[in-house]
């Protein structure tokens, strides 16, 4: 007998056991993308799912992930039209800026399904969604909250999981953190953002997201999916991710003036020099 693989083959079992007793499993939506549906990347629906940020210069990205897994459970699961509700730490705001409605129009979302619920802390933030989780008449609910407060714990989590599974609200907890935190979400999400591709004419493209999977509690059938790795792109209009292909080589940005050597070795020294274009 191995101790280590029977230990490792019953930790496998319990995680699917565990997968098959998830609230929605039976009722779920895949992100349309071929690479996380070849994966068996299925969400769940009246499930809590969790999508973070590692650096607060990758949350607009992440909030647009939120949002757009939102869009697929509502539009997918028989609640279109439905009301989406997001509450929001004020911290959140300061930060990050305001909402904005035509950035939600670009992203596909009406933005007077939008009911926005404002807190001034997370433990409000926390107690604010308790209570709008169980309104059964909710097309999805959005949970940004700074950080990770205290009062976001596996007992908190597990509340919001609970209360998604009766009322079959499908949840998204959206925060920055660097060290995930233990949870009782359905999968958890670090999202950074990546290059469009290009249209004709050089015109930007659609919304691009870096998106890993770093927990899936239950695959489709209740079986564990492992980790996955995606770059994908948003299309408003279909209401769906694609596979980007990632760029062949890295991008360096280059400033369009700087200084030439000379006027940097005189700037090194704190005097004022002039500085001229290149080329």
């Amino acid at each position: 007998m191995d101790p280590i693989r029977d230990v490792a083959a019953l930790r496998k079992r319990l995680a699917g056991l565990e997968g098959a007793r998830l609230p929605g499993v039976g009722s779920s939506f895949c992100l349309g993308a071929a690479g996380p549906e070849a994966g068996g990347v299925r969400l769940a629906r009246g499930a809590l799912h969790e999508v973070q940020a590692a650096a607060s210069a990758d949350m607009p990205a992440a909030t647009g992930f939120a949002l757009a897994l939102a869009l697929r459970a509502v539009r997918r699961g028989g609640a279109e039209g439905r009301p989406l509700l997001w509450v929001r730490q004020d911290m959140a705001e300061a930060e990050f800026g305001r909402l904005d409605a035509p950035g939600f129009a670009a992203l596909g979302l009406d933005p007077a399904r939008l009911i926005l619920v404002r807190a001034r802390d997370g433990a409000e933030v926390l107690r604010a969604a308790g209570d709008a989780v169980r309104c059964a008449g909710l097309g999805a609910l959005l949970i940004e909250i700074w950080g990770t407060p205290k009062a976001l714990d596996l007992t908190a989590t597990r509340r919001l999981a609970l209360r998604a599974a009766t009322s079959g609200v499908t949840s998204f907890l959206l925060h920055r953190t660097a060290q995930p935190a233990p949870t009782a979400v359905a999968t958890r999400w670090r999202v950074t953002p990546a290059a469009s591709a290009p249209l004709a004419g050089d015109a930007p493209g659609g919304p691009s997201f870096h998106a890993t999977l770093l927990r899936h509690r239950g695959g489709e059938g209740g079986r564990p999916v492992e980790g996955g790795d995606w770059i994908l792109e948003w299309d408003h209009e279909a209401c769906t991710f694609r596979d980007l292909d990632p760029l062949s080589r890295a991008v360096v940005p280059v400033p369009a003036g700087r200084p030439d050597g000379a006027a940097a070795q005189e700037a090194g020294r704190g005097e004022v020099v002039a500085l001229r274009r290149a080329g």
